[in-house]
């Protein structure tokens, strides 16, 4: 087992870099976002992530990272994360779609992701599953600032997700970004206060809460990497990559 290096606090203009590069993350998602409906592949979400972030100037973090084929991983419905883009797959009205993206500017990495419904007609079950799992990485922002530890994190999102009734996520975590696209420490979105390793200012890190409309047990496809809730249930992802400051979070994937 490779040991993860850990996540180092960054100078003034990395953070600036990470910045830069999280903007353009940001703005390929907006993009993805405003053309995804039904009736498209999801190989043609990630030809225009490809091309959008050309034009931007950044490279793809996710291409050929561990072999994974493509520049976006897209999940539909009970796909939690890491599904590879087809051009058979076509997305249908009411799907519940995870977009989640890489950008490499600079040499430093920056990771984002959301989820989107496709087309109008989605439940109000849907909606809220989204509105939740956005306002438990919300709550996780939140309690960030330097010095704190990471099961203080792990528990704000957990609080959010517990109050409604939703299952997390274990066997996938948020991680120190940067250098790499996977560092430590590991963010889990279950935890207590207080506990964990500790955060400092001028670390950068994706905090990412995963959550079900069922429980919380996952497992992976035969094409290696599409991470599936095993009981079918839907489910919805939100990540942003901060930086921790002296009193607070700056979000970089943001435009």
């Amino acid at each position: 087992e490779l040991t993860i290096p850990t996540t180092r606090p960054k100078t003034t203009a990395e953070i600036e870099a990470m910045r830069t590069g999280g903007r353009m993350l940001a703005t390929v998602l907006d993009k993805l976002e405003q053309l995804l409906e039904p009736g498209m592949s999801t190989k043609q979400l990630a030809d225009i992530a490809a091309k959008e972030l050309k034009a931007l100037g950044g490279k793809p973090a996710f291409l050929h990272y561990e072999g994974f084929p493509d520049v976006l991983c897209v999940s539909i419905n009970d796909e939690v994360v890491h599904g590879i883009p087809q051009a058979s797959r076509i997305i249908q009205e009411g799907d519940l779609v995870g977009l989640d993206f890489g950008v490499i500017y600079k040499g430093l990495i920056t990771d984002g992701a959301r989820s989107v419904l496709a087309g109008s007609s989605a439940s109000n079950t849907d909606k809220q599953l989204l509105a939740v799992t956005k306002q438990a990485l919300d709550a996780g922002i939140d309690v960030v600032h330097d010095g704190v530890r990471v099961g203080t994190i792990a528990a704000a999102i957990q609080a959010v997700l517990d109050k409604h009734g939703l299952g997390i996520i274990r066997d996938l975590v948020g991680h120190g970004v940067g250098d790499h696209l996977h560092e430590a420490p590991n963010i889990p979105n279950f935890g207590s206060k207080d506990t964990g390793p500790t955060l400092k200012a001028g670390m950068t890190i994706a905090i990412e809460p995963m959550a079900t409309l069922g429980g919380h047990n996952v497992f992976i496809t035969q094409d290696g990497w599409t991470v599936c809730t095993k009981d079918g249930s839907r489910s919805a992802h939100f990540e942003h990559t901060i930086a921790v400051t002296k009193d607070g979070a700056e979000i970089l994937t943001t435009v």
